[in-house]
């Protein structure tokens, strides 16, 4: 029997209102457990549905240790499907993408589905029980968003809505920025390994305290690169995007930060290290067009740096990148990030993303690189002996326990005991 599976109150006893024990990153049972419960019973990000734009397009991803195919049906609905042939369990699509016209058909024994996932054929039929006939790929619960598809593998559970509650304001912002109001994944994915934790990732996008300590070698040269020009002089645009991650204490701070139910939340309460791009031909005047002047300056002057989507989506509206958090084992973690297009927005847009993601998310990355040598310094700094909790205090507010709508000092590790109070509730045995 498990040290955790088998007893509640030690698994509970991981998480204190300032601090975490070590064993939340680094052991293999509490990662299993997280991947049963947690990843069970929330809604987590599976793809956007611009990815299965006709009929029998399919896109496969696992959530949690589970596969899944997330499809456009023939009736132009997205369906989220268990990868699981009702017959041996073999799964129907190995293929990371592609279409698979109007059915499915499992490469083992070609029993053949629809792509609403019922079973449309069994070779020798006549040969099974009446009762397999009812058997199809099981259906996920699914929500479509402005795009974003989510699923929760748990039958029962907080609906969608009140999962996530009005921190859906970041992906509004997001597809608002598009003249036309609606996004398309423009381009592939950048994916590499983190050998860390996953919560390691998710917790250091809203951590302000280390970008200039961390980023000095990167981001820090790039601000030296450019000390002394003039004022008025354009700068090119990686110093534009890199620099401002060697901001100062003061500039992090005065950013804000804000926390939602169930471990959501965003830095760039005020303005964040985005909000000094420069302007792009076009974009703006094609914005007042479609929005009028009072609109599109609302929708371009919230400029928020890194919203999260407890425990899988984290997007960047003011550069119109996401980035998706897949877990692989208590120590392995692999990170995508992907690019939109605006619809309607001039293509200077999306080449700034496109040099963004680059810069910052890619594996070739000059910035990433920095965080990366932390977590696996981190992952392997946690197994040596001596103090074995991690430290959340910065700014603790006991009326945080009551939970809802909060907003604090950019600084404040808030974020992370959001986080956390989301992650014992939803560990809890059912």
């Amino acid at each position: 029997m498990g040290r955790y599976r088998e007893d509640a109150k030690a698994l509970a006893a991981l998480v204190e209102a300032d601090r975490v024990h070590r064993d939340v990153y680094c052991d293999p049972e509490v990662f299993q457990l997280e991947m049963e419960r947690l990843w069970g019973r929330a809604w987590i990000y599976v793809g956007h549905d611009s990815q299965v734009p006709n009929p029998g397009d399919y896109f496969t991803v696992d959530i949690g240790a589970q596969p899944v195919i997330m499809v456009r049906h023939t009736d132009k609905s997205v369906r989220v499907l268990m990868n699981r042939c009702a017959h041996k369990g073999t799964k129907v699509v190995y293929d990371q993408s592609g279409n698979t016209g109007k059915t499915f058909r499992c490469p083992y024994h070609a029993w053949t589905y629809r792509t609403d996932g019922t079973l449309l054929h069994i070779p020798l039929q006549e040969g099974y029980a009446t009762t397999v006939q009812q058997s199809g790929l099981a259906q996920v619960k699914s929500e479509t968003y402005r795009g974003f598809v989510f699923a929760r593998l748990a039958k029962d559970g907080l609906s969608f809505r009140d999962y996530f509650g009005d921190s859906l304001s970041s992906i509004d912002n997001l597809a608002d920025r598009a003249p036309e109001g609606e996004l398309e994944i423009a381009g592939g994915c950048l994916r590499y390994l983190h050998n860390c934790n996953w919560k390691m990732f998710v917790e250091n996008l809203n951590d302000t305290m280390h970008p200039m300590i961390a980023h000095a070698s990167s981001a820090g040269t790039a601000k030296k690169l450019w000390e002394g020009k003039p004022a008025d002089m354009p700068r090119p645009m990686a110093i534009e995007q890199i620099a401002p991650f060697a901001s100062d204490y003061k500039f992090f701070d005065d950013m804000g930060v804000r926390a939602y139910d169930h471990g959501h939340g965003f830095s760039g309460v005020n303005f964040s290290i985005h909000s000094s791009y420069s302007s792009l031909t076009g974009y703006e005047e094609a914005m007042q067009k479609a929005y009028g002047a009072e609109r599109a300056k609302k929708i371009l002057g919230t400029v928020r740096h890194n919203t999260v989507y407890y425990p899988s989506l984290t997007i960047k509206g003011a550069i119109q990148s996401i980035r998706v958090a897949r877990p692989l084992a208590a120590d392995s973690t692999l990170i995508e990030s992907w690019t939109f297009r605006l619809k309607g927005a001039p293509d200077s847009l999306l080449a700034r993303t496109v040099i963004y993601n680059r810069l910052i998310n890619s594996p070739m990355s000059v910035v990433g690189h920095d965080d990366l040598h932390v977590y696996r310094s981190i992952q392997e700094g946690l197994a040596a002996g001596g103090n074995e909790w991690v430290n959340l205090q910065r700014n603790l507010d006991p009326a945080e326990a009551k939970g809802g709508e909060i907003t604090h000092n950019g600084t404040s590790e808030l974020s992370m005991r959001n986080q956390f109070r989301a992650w014992k509730e939803l560990m809890a045995p059912a």
